[in-house]
């Protein structure tokens, strides 16, 4: 899951199977961090995990607005593609020999991602840099 304003991987799961329960694990994982404000809103693909009872209980319980895209729309989840593009660019073609090498090397990878890479949408800054530098502009009261 990708935070849009600052392309931060705000949580992750991983296994063998599509199913609800692997994005609900996901987002609750997010929750968890605080990676999630009171206004959010999550969107998604019209695919059956994004649109099962299961996971949109799990959002309406963490108080986040689900969004889903228009059939055909290729721009919905270009943010996420271009993660995954880059992932497989920057962490090469290697073909693992177990799932537990397979998840040690992409969770690296994604903090290398969130901490290190620098992105030229975010002013050469990382994501994470991003988040916590980010201030929301206050309202003075005289």
């Amino acid at each position: 899951m990708i935070d849009l304003h600052n392309r931060e991987v705000v949580a992750h799961a991983m296994a063998d199977h599509m199913r609800a329960d692997l994005v609900r694990d996901a987002l609750d994982l997010a929750v968890r961090r605080g990676l999630t404000g009171g206004n959010a809103t999550f969107h998604a693909d019209r695919g059956s995990q994004y649109t099962s009872g299961l996971f949109r209980s799990a959002l309406a319980g963490h108080g986040i607005r689900s969004s889903v895209g228009r059939t055909g729309s290729c721009f919905d989840n270009a943010v996420a593609e271009s993660l995954f593009a880059t992932l497989k660019t920057e962490i090469g073609t290697t073909v693992w020999e177990a799932r537990d090498d397979t998840r040690r090397d992409v969770f690296a990878y994604l903090s290398y991602y969130n901490h290190d890479r620098l992105h030229s949408t975010l002013d050469y800054r990382t994501p994470h840099e991003t988040r916590v530098g980010y201030r929301q502009g206050l309202a003075l009261a005289a």
